[in-house]
């Protein structure tokens, strides 16, 4: 899987020598990318990272776009802006289809080739995206969930902090059928300090939680390791977290969390974009959607890449 995608990006890179200026610069037009990332998550900042350098690397330009908060309203009016610029390629994540697909049909109804990302790989193609790039939701929730029942869990909760965004909620719907034993879903806010509270409460009002699956390693994974510290329940408890941060990642690496899954967002945001970059001057587009998880990062594998989080890449 990795050497597949390190070719992509390699024959990506290897345009840009041939190309200059890209096509969408050609064009008058550039590339623009929406998606429902809050702009105090940390994982997001990964994203534009990829974004901005597939920018570089393709010679094109790309402007990202968010709402400020968790807003399907607020991001399908982005949509719909960047449709009425008539751009070259238009790159979209997808948390809930039943408030985005009208945005994204026009986009398509308008000839405009858009590639999904990060979420919505089980309605991208019925909405005329081209592919998507990204990672089953489900499935990695499952294999989180197999994981930590191996490692003994029985009763875990799920801590979700975009409640209402469709990828999470399956994130712990997969966690919940891989795990088997008993898991509740934690309701919490995008404030790491409301997280750790609730966590901590939820830890002290049912004394069998042995598991925690966090669903973002810097907005709730760091917080729920705080939480079972407070607790005093280090060790007892195994706290596991879908996407990384170095804060999380050294937790990993202490033993005071078992294990962050990298969806390699990064990736979400460089490939898209060099797809369409690829699209405009040659017609090049890949065949099918582009797995970019998940893979655990454990205690073994968690030094390797604690420095490239820290930069913003992992």
């Amino acid at each position: 899987m990795k050497s597949y995608l390190t070719g992509l990006v390699a024959a990506a890179a290897m345009t840009i020598a041939a190309v200059a200026p890209a096509a969408a610069q050609q064009q008058g037009g550039r590339i623009i990318v929406v998606t429902h990332g809050q702009a105090n998550d940390p994982f997001w900042s990964v994203v534009k990272n990829g974004v901005a350098e597939a920018g570089k690397d393709m010679n094109v330009q790309v402007d990202y776009r968010a709402p400020e908060t968790f807003d399907m309203v607020a991001m399908s009016q982005l949509i719909d802006a960047a449709v009425n610029q008539k751009p070259a390629g238009l790159v979209v994540s997808i948390p809930d289809a039943s408030a985005l697909t009208a945005s994204i049909q026009k986009a398509v109804a308008a000839g405009i080739p858009v590639i999904s990302m990060n979420s919505g790989s089980d309605v991208s193609k019925k909405l005329g995206a081209m592919l998507h790039v990204g990672q089953d939701e489900v499935e990695a929730g499952r294999i989180a969930g197999a994981k930590l029942k191996e490692m003994g869990g029985k009763t875990g909760i799920c801590v979700n902090q975009e409640v209402g965004n469709v990828s999470l909620d399956l994130r712990c719907k997969g966690f919940s059928e891989g795990f088997g034993g008993k898991v509740t879903v934690l309701p919490v806010s995008n404030d790491p300090t409301d997280i750790r509270a609730k966590v901590k409460a939820a830890l002290a009002a049912d004394g069998s939680i042995d598991t925690i699956l966090a669903l973002g390693a810097g907005t709730a994974g760091e917080p729920s390791v705080a939480a079972v510290k407070d607790a005093g329940k280090t060790g007892n408890v195994r706290v596991a977290t879908f996407d990384m941060s170095a804060g999380f990642l050294k937790s990993v690496a202490d033993g005071e969390a078992v294990f962050a899954i990298d969806q390699q967002q990064y990736l979400q945001g460089y490939l898209p974009v060099a797809f369409l970059a690829l699209n405009a001057k040659y017609g090049l587009m890949p065949g099918g959607n582009v797995p970019s998880g998940p893979n655990l990062i454990t205690k073994e594998k968690a030094g390797q890449v604690i420095e490239l989080s820290a930069k913003g890449i992992r």
